[in-house]
């Protein structure tokens, strides 16, 4: 038992949640952003713009969504080069043979090859040869095995959410709000959890209107300590940033929730707000303006993993325009404030609970 854990520990494999849980789905995250979310953008822009040249760029950037996602995870597993390039194969067959599922289908296809393709790593004088063929070969297989089931799973469970969502829009536009924009917080990736769940439509709405909560309202909140530095840093990056504050004292988390509570069912329930682009936008919030941009594509030209849950394309009224505003700035930086003024009333934050170290 010794020589295999030490066998382990020459080979960096270490079973952990915060290695696959943390560290491989937030490397998959930027994966999926690298080329499906930014690719979605372009190919959007020139569709609008009557420019294909972008259109072309979008389309062959969405294309590698597998292997980049692949790539990521092996990156953050700490793959040896030989490991790392092999795995986009793996992304690809995962991503392809996993449907709407693909996501999930990479996360867990790309980890099992990835470490066992470290195992075998420069253990043979052939190292050239085995070492991408035990990871291609296992990878590649599980694909072909096991991602067309966790691709109907990932996509059963999706499908639950947005037709309990559409039956309850009140209820379920407070949980998806409240849960999505608490994972956007924690050092876990909302945006892969959303891509992974395929969460569009009405559930990508609240999902959307939660992580607003959740960075807008950290980042106006916070302004005393922070300044524009912390608007910028909280409400157009993450509210991640403010981890380290929430352990020291959990009560500063309750004040954007509770807006998250709120503005949740606002969206599903007053303006019908859906996600209708990629479902990893669901998870973005501001970052980057990933969730409005991804709200405004949705309109536009809806994904296809939309339009098979019944989307359709349109053009936006002012109405539309109107409820994305409100969800997505006004209401999380007014009404955010608010209620952290009560619980600054009443001691629960104190002065430089939230100043950003």
């Amino acid at each position: 038992m010794s020589n295999f854990k030490n066998f382990l520990q020459r080979k960096n494999i270490v079973f952990s949640a915060q290695r696959y849980g943390i560290d491989a789905l937030g490397a998959m995250a930027q994966g999926l952003f690298c080329s499906l979310l930014i690719g979605t953008i372009i190919n959007t822009l020139g569709t609008q713009l009557d420019i294909p040249f972008l259109v072309d760029i979008g389309s062959y950037a969405t294309a590698v969504s597998g292997p980049a996602m692949a790539v990521a995870i092996g990156y953050a597993l700490k793959a040896d080069p030989m490991v790392l390039f092999s795995l986009a194969a793996v992304g690809y067959a995962s991503n392809a043979e996993g449907g709407a599922g693909g996501p999930l289908a990479v996360l867990i296809i790309a980890i099992i090859a990835a470490e066992c393709g470290k195992a075998v790593s420069k253990e043979t004088k052939i190292d050239i040869l085995v070492t991408p063929a035990v990871t291609i070969l296992i990878g590649v297989a599980l694909a072909k095995l096991i991602a067309p089931p966790i691709g109907i799973g990932a996509s059963m469970f999706g499908d639950i959410i947005d037709s309990a969502t559409k039956l309850q829009p009140f209820w379920m536009g407070i949980a998806v709000s409240v849960l999505v924009g608490i994972a956007l917080t924690l050092p876990i990736s909302s945006a892969a959890i959303c891509s992974v769940l395929g969460l569009t439509g009405l559930a990508g709405g609240a999902a959307v209107a939660g992580c607003r909560a959740q960075m807008v309202g950290f980042a106006v909140m916070s302004f005393k300590e922070n300044r524009w530095g912390g608007i910028v840093s909280q409400g157009l990056g993450t509210s991640m940033l403010q981890m380290p504050n929430i352990v020291k004292n959990p009560k500063i988390w309750i004040p954007p929730t509770l807006v998250s509570a709120i503005t949740g069912p606002i969206a599903t329930c007053v303006f019908g707000l859906q996600m209708n682009g990629a479902a990893i936008n669901s998870g973005m919030g501001t970052c980057g303006m990933c969730g409005p941009i991804g709200v405004w594509t949705g309109w536009l030209t809806p994904t296809a993993e939309a339009v098979s849950k019944g989307a359709v394309a349109i053009t936006p009224t002012a109405f539309d325009w109107l409820g994305l505003f409100l969800i997505a700035i006004v209401l999380p930086a007014v009404l955010t404030p608010i209620v952290a003024a009560f619980f600054r009333k009443i001691g629960w934050i104190k002065e430089g609970d939230l100043k950003l170290g």
